[in-house]
């Protein structure tokens, strides 16, 4: 069953396309959020992270900061 995942993240930081990449490769549907572009996003990510700093998964209410291999294929049963 496919899972909710929301991808934060910014259009030049690194580990978000590693991040991106890595679920495309796995058939895993995303909603990217681009925080650069928009302020709300922003507030968002801040409110579920606690920081600023991109990329944050949220995979149905978990939440993993930056590209945690490991922890997004537990989170997505891979």
């Amino acid at each position: 069953m496919a899972k909710n995942v929301k991808v934060y993240s910014t259009p030049t930081c690194p580990w978000c396309i590693r991040v991106k990449q890595f679920l495309e490769e796995n058939h895993i549907d995303f909603q990217n959020i681009d925080v650069s572009a928009d302020q709300r996003a922003v507030d968002e990510l801040i409110q579920k992270s606690g920081q600023m700093g991109v990329p944050v998964l949220d995979i149905e209410g978990q939440i993993i900061v930056g590209f945690d291999r490991e922890k997004i294929k537990q989170s997505l049963g891979l």
